[in-house]
């Protein structure tokens, strides 16, 4: 099978540039969000609960959760193809909504729509850019989703500075940039073809349910444990990254520094340093070295980055020393590698409905806090809410670095013949791990 889905690495590629956009939309639908809020309080007469409800039934939290509920499941259901192509359609009409959003409501139901057509969309991108990435450069092609979400905010952040004199205006001009990139991606996806894994398992199980694939998933131990493992990396950071992305603005004023584009310049740079790191280090080591050691430095340099911010000194240095710190140890954190581990971790069966599902619990905890965070911020301050921040990138940490797995370098097939005992085959049957492994050595002696 790796041999089939390697043969033309030009076409592999297309397909992984084209696909990895989703996640250029998310991030950036996140970005517009954040840089907009403060316009839209304003216009809106909106206080800080009605912001959290924006900001946790969004792309950023709930909102993406209930798509990623909807849309995992579909995708092992109905194939990778069939989410990529229409989830952008939704994405499309909620953008619109918030480009000539008159009203809360108004406003809210796009966000909302765009939440949901993220999280459909995310977790099928994931899981169809490791099912066509050759073995020996999955990182590298998964690597490609984390480089356009990393781009979506340093884009974001600069467009930001960019309209800020336009003020409510300029935040409209953002949201309507998303949409037009998601039509020509839209387009460009139109010809790209089914995943070749997901098709073989199709023919070999039939048609089944649409939860077909949730019930098997948590039917076995090896995928709760495996569940236990993503949910205690990627969540407990992903609960910390979520509130930096659409509240690092109101972070910053915390701090003391008020300009808004003095905050958004911070944010082009933290994101500057993430879009480097995950070229020049996770795209091209994640084959190659230790993935273990390569997480570990991530998580402990988000650790040590949010500590400075949190409790040193309010000043320039600070400053600029958690944008870059946290810019890098996002590169290589705890999101690059959930997108190449989940794809890992789980059959092809089921795989696109273990990352619906845990993308889901992800974006919940996201979710839960963001609808308080602005008030905890504003009623506490920064440096009280500074446990929970360190606390839970410390148990990303220490799980990731502890329990990750060696995948490196092993087709999906020979990772699943390890982890389930059997895999399906190219032409639809079943066979057992010593079957897979004799065939693999036969096809490398030939």
């Amino acid at each position: 099978m790796a041999v089939r889905i390697g043969a033309s690495n030009t076409t592999g590629w297309k397909a992984t540039i084209s696909v990895a956009m989703s996640n250029y939309i998310e991030s950036g639908s996140i970005i517009a969000i954040a840089t907009s809020l403060v316009f839209w309080q304003a216009q809106f007469h909106i206080g800080d609960l009605g912001v959290g409800l924006l900001a946790s039934l969004s792309s950023n939290a709930f909102g993406a959760a209930i798509g990623a509920a909807i849309g995992g499941p579909l995708c092992d259901r109905y194939g990778r193809k069939f989410i990529y192509t229409y989830d952008l359609v939704l994405y499309m009409v909620g953008v619109l909504l918030a480009v000539f959003a008159g009203n809360y409501g108004m406003l809210l139901t796009g966000f909302v729509l765009c939440g949901i057509a993220v999280g459909a969309g995310v977790p099928a991108s994931w899981t169809y850019i490791a099912e066509q990435a050759p073995a020996g450069k999955r990182a590298a092609h998964v690597g490609t989703a984390q480089l356009a979400w990393s781009i979506g905010p340093m884009v974001g952040f600069a467009l930001a500075i960019a309209a800020a004199p336009l003020g409510l205006l300029g935040s409209r001009l953002i949201f309507a940039h998303l949409f037009v990139v998601a039509a020509v991606v839209w387009w460009l996806r139109r010809g790209l073809p089914e995943s070749g894994i997901w098709k073989d398992e199709r023919a070999a199980a039939g048609r089944t349910s649409f939860l077909h694939g949730v019930g098997q998933l948590f039917s076995k131990k090896v995928n709760l444990v495996a569940m236990a493992f993503l949910f205690g990396v990627y969540a407990m950071w992903n609960t910390v990254a979520g509130q930096a992305g659409i509240f690092q603005p109101r972070i910053y004023a915390a701090t003391g520094v008020t300009s808004v584009i003095e905050q958004d310049a911070l944010q082009v740079l933290v994101w500057f340093c993430t879009v480097l790191t995950t070229y020049f280090v996770f795209m091209r080591y994640g084959d190659r070295i230790s993935r273990r050691v390569l997480f570990a430095v991530g998580a402990a340099l988000a650790i040590v980055t949010w500590a400075v911010l949190i409790y040193g000194p309010a000043n320039l240095g600070t400053l600029l020393f958690f944008a870059i710190g946290w810019g890098i140890s996002s590169g290589i954190g705890a999101q690059a590698f959930y997108g190449l581990w989940t794809s890992e971790l789980f059959a092809t069966r089921y795989r696109a409905s273990a990352q619906g599902v845990l993308f889901l619990a992800a974006r919940v905890t996201v979710g839960l806090l963001s609808m308080w965070f602005p008030l905890l911020l504003t009623d506490i301050g920064l440096r009280p809410l500074g446990g929970l921040i360190i606390g839970l990138l410390a148990v990303s940490f220490v799980v990731g670095t502890i329990w990750a797995p060696e995948t490196r370098g092993k087709s999906l097939e020979e990772i699943e013949a390890e982890r389930y005992g059997t895999v399906t085959s190219a032409t639809g049957t079943v066979r057992t791990a010593e079957e897979h492994a004799e065939r693999e050595r036969a096809r490398g002696a030939r």
